[in-house]
């Protein structure tokens, strides 16, 4: 199966629960932000400016758990912000686990190997020596970690422990070059692969979340789905980017760019996605099929954006989790006060023109599973899809170069940092002139060619 079977049958109740009820308006997935602070400052993201005057405050534990509970999805999506600085992200967890949610930990990856190493104390025990030595010849703890973790934690905390009602969902939008330039970080995909690594060593399930832009280059995103297939990750969530409101303020304001030269609109969508039911029968693609003939431009969908609510610091973010008219005290609240009708696109005409190029996952993802926009033969497409056999990695296939920037020296500020340094006139050859998005002389971002890195799955 391509998602655990507890876990198909868990929505597929609730779905069923609220079809009976002829409940108008249910949520499927909650989108819980605790906090907006963030250890990174991604191309794309407009969440730091949005909610530049908050970025300090926390929700308390007391009423995210309530939150989980109001609108009573099965599914919560911890994100943010970067959700592993939240103090009691452990508790968090843990509260969410006792109300027998499912959990996906929507990380950037650079805090997760303490918290798997925060693990590994807390549980510490000599059986366990064999499992360090396969982390330490791997390079993915020090001696000082394995030290620490043999010490033991005993403090009474709850620890993020594996579970089949658990992911790690980590942000990756390509291979080294094209993910550290995004994210506006050098190092961070070489340390994202070290911490998926880690994680399926250690038995957690993982997942990746990628967004694409007008820049991507699809065949490298096919490269990256292969590459963190052969690493056992387990599927693999990727969705379109637009020029929501807060985005485009903040590519205007703080990169100094235009969004029309970074984000997709509807057609430029349908042509990225155009082999997105090719992926899936070779890749673990999370989402309906249905939503994925959405994304090709093969049917219309209506957006359900109710189904994905967005809980945050502010309240109850109406209408989704991209734009914001105003917030809410409680969920039932916001179902009620907002005119839905106002909002997405019917028959090819934006009802209101921020959605015009949205096609994104929270918005549509809902409508291909609760059965908007019906036509004959979707309710056993999904089923065949859910309980079909996940698409294996293909191990015989050619290598792929996914380190191709920092680890090898070319990354995005090598060719600035050689320019300044001592030999700087012969320098500028130590990484490619690869424009940023919007700039003139190329129309992708294309990383160097360099030797490949071979794959080997995690086992």
């Amino acid at each position: 199966m391509r998602f655990p079977l507890a876990l198909t049958v868990k929505i597929a109740r609730h779905i069923l629960k609220h079809k009976l009820r002829r409940t108008p308006r249910f949520a499927l997935v909650l989108q819980l932000e605790p906090l907006h602070t963030c250890n990174l400052s991604c191309t794309g993201c407009g969440r730091i400016r949005e909610y530049s005057t908050s970025l300090k405050n926390l929700m308390p534990l007391a009423d995210c758990l309530a939150a989980a509970r109001e609108c009573d999805a099965p599914m919560v999506s911890v994100c943010g912000g970067e959700p592993l600085l939240y103090p009691q992200i452990e508790e968090l967890v843990a509260g969410l686990r006792a109300q027998r949610r499912i959990v996906y930990i929507c990380t950037n990856g650079l805090l997760m190997r303490k918290k798997l190493k925060d693990y590994l104390a807390a549980t510490y025990s000599p059986r366990q020596e064999p499992v360090l030595a396969q982390l330490l010849a791997g390079q993915l703890i020090a001696d000082s970690d394995a030290a620490f973790i043999r010490q033991g934690n005993r403090n009474g905390r709850p620890v993020i422990a594996p579970s089949p009602w658990l992911y790690w969902n980590v942000h990756v939008d390509g291979l080294e070059y094209t993910h550290d330039l995004i994210v506006e970080r050098e190092g961070v995909f070489k340390e994202c692969v070290a911490a998926i690594r880690m994680a399926k060593l250690l038995g957690f399930q993982v997942a990746t979340n990628t967004t694409v832009y007008r820049e991507t280059d699809v065949r490298e995103i096919e490269q990256m789905f292969q590459f963190f297939a052969a690493l056992g990750v387990d599927g693999h969530t990727i969705s379109p980017g637009y020029d929501y409101d807060a985005a485009k303020q903040d590519m205007i304001r703080r990169r100094g760019r235009r969004p029309e030269d970074f984000f997709l609109t509807r057609a430029l969508t349908i042509e990225k996605f155009a082999r997105i039911q090719e992926w899936s029968r070779r890749f673990n693609i999370f989402g309906t099929p249905v939503y994925q003939e959405f994304l090709a431009g093969q049917r219309a969908l209506t957006c359900t954006a109710w189904a994905i609510p967005t809980r945050n610091i502010k309240g109850w973010k109406a209408p989704c989790y991209l734009i914001t008219d105003a917030h809410y005290a409680r969920y039932q609240e916001m179902l009620d006060q907002v005119d839905w009708s106002q909002y997405g696109v019917v028959n090819g005409v934006a009802r209101d023109p921020r959605c015009e190029n949205c096609m994104v996952h929270c918005g549509y993802d809902p409508s291909g599973a609760l059965g908007v926009n019906y036509q004959r033969g979707d309710t056993w497409k999904n089923i065949r899809y859910n309980f079909g056999p996940r698409p294996k990695p293909n191990l015989a296939a050619p290598p792929v170069k996914a380190f191709n920037g920092v680890s090898i020296g070319k990354g995005h500020r090598a060719a600035a940092e050689a320019a300044s340094g001592p030999n700087a006139a012969g320098a500028q050859s130590a990484a490619p002139d690869i424009p940023h998005p919007g700039e003139s002389g190329g129309s992708r971002l294309a990383p160097p060619d360099v030797s490949p890195v071979p794959l080997r799955p995690a086992n």
